[in-house]
């Protein structure tokens, strides 16, 4: 059977849907062009944050090359950046355009008007879940996972631990290790958050832990560095070291436990910010496929669809996002941790 022809007022309509499309194209399109130039005008972006240097010097290079917009990166923990800007803004004089660094700072500075409202056509590369409703954060673009990491040169997959308790085994006593969740803020947050494991008895469970006698280090760093020199033959840690430290010769390995506690990382540009257009741009190209693609390549979890770092079964992974503690509970937790952990 025939398709009926389309009428003269039919084709019109179509022309039009046509040409009205094509002018929202020129318009997009002149709309990106417009803040490259005016990003290329302001010459630079200033970004305060805690994203490892050696991530940021490739995404540098990459935007460097593509826009010709200089970056001015300051690196510090999430509790020093967090400082800084807030030290700033009181003084009122706003240095930086963009803040890089993990959820709870950036909440915190959310709610103390840091931000200006700021939505990313390339957003829409995320799931809903991990955009913020109010617009004055990017998506949550990265899972910082911690997990359990093991040495493989002296622990068989098969006898490596299946589960955190696991490590309360009388074989595992002693022979593990974990940052101090008393002195090292993010461990404190993970511990609180055996909440989301453990319910109600999460605390209990902390205790068994501590009684577990693990090797109490610093921080991440120095928790994987124990299990790979073999002075600690498992640990808690970040799982994206298995790559990082494995591109070395690192004998790592993680176990896959079927949910992971992770801490998220937004992008917020200043409501103040000297180079506004730069920052704007700054962020398009961080959380856009080609800047995603970057921080996948070393390691990270990032929530962009369709991408995964280069570490086996990651896309497995399943990562529930920590709730996170402002500084006066971690001051009340910290203590009790100590009792735990350090003086029992």
């Amino acid at each position: 059977m025939k398709a009926p022809s389309m009428g003269l007022s039919g084709r019109l309509g179509m022309a039009g849907l046509c040409i009205a499309f094509g002018a929202f194209l020129g318009a997009a399109s002149a709309g990106a062009q417009s803040l490259v130039d005016a990003a290329k005008k302001e010459g630079k972006v200033v970004i305060y944050g805690s994203l490892e240097s050696g991530i940021m010097d490739e995404v540098e290079a990459a935007f460097t090359k593509k826009y010709g917009v200089k970056i001015d990166y300051f690196r510090a923990s999430s509790n020093k950046t967090l400082d800084r800007v807030l030290t700033e803004s009181r003084a009122g004089k706003t240095i930086s355009d963009v803040v890089v660094t993990n959820r709870g700072p950036m909440l915190l500075l959310k709610k103390e008007g840091i931000f200006a409202k700021y939505v990313s056509p390339e957003s829409a590369n995320f799931p809903d879940d991990v955009k913020d409703p109010d617009g004055l954060l990017s998506p949550i673009y990265r899972q910082v996972i911690v997990g359990i990491l093991y040495n493989t040169k002296l622990v068989k997959p098969e006898d490596a631990p299946k589960s955190l308790e696991d490590l309360l085994k009388p074989e595992w006593k002693g022979k593990w290790v974990m940052p101090d969740p008393s002195r090292h803020f993010t461990t404190g947050v993970w511990v609180r958050n055996l909440e989301q494991l453990y319910g109600k008895d999460w605390l209990a469970f902390a205790g068994k832990l501590a009684a577990a006698r693990p090797i109490l280090v610093e921080s991440f760093i120095p928790s994987a560095q124990k299990i790979i020199s073999g002075e600690a033959r498992a640990g808690i840690t970040y799982v994206k070291y298995v790559h990082i430290f494995g591109k070395d010769g690192a004998p790592l390995d993680y176990v896959r436990l079927p949910k992971m506690l992770a801490d998220g990382h937004h992008v917020g540009i200043q409501a103040k910010a000297p180079h506004p257009n730069a920052a704007r741009l700054f962020e398009d190209f961080f959380i856009s496929p080609e800047g995603m693609k970057i921080l996948a390549a070393e390691g990270e979890f990032v929530t962009a669809k369709g991408l995964y770092p280069p570490i086996k079964d990651a896309e497995k992974v399943k990562a529930l996002d920590m709730d996170e503690l402002s500084r006066d509970e971690y001051k009340k937790w910290a203590s009790e941790f100590r009792k735990l952990f350090v003086t029992r």
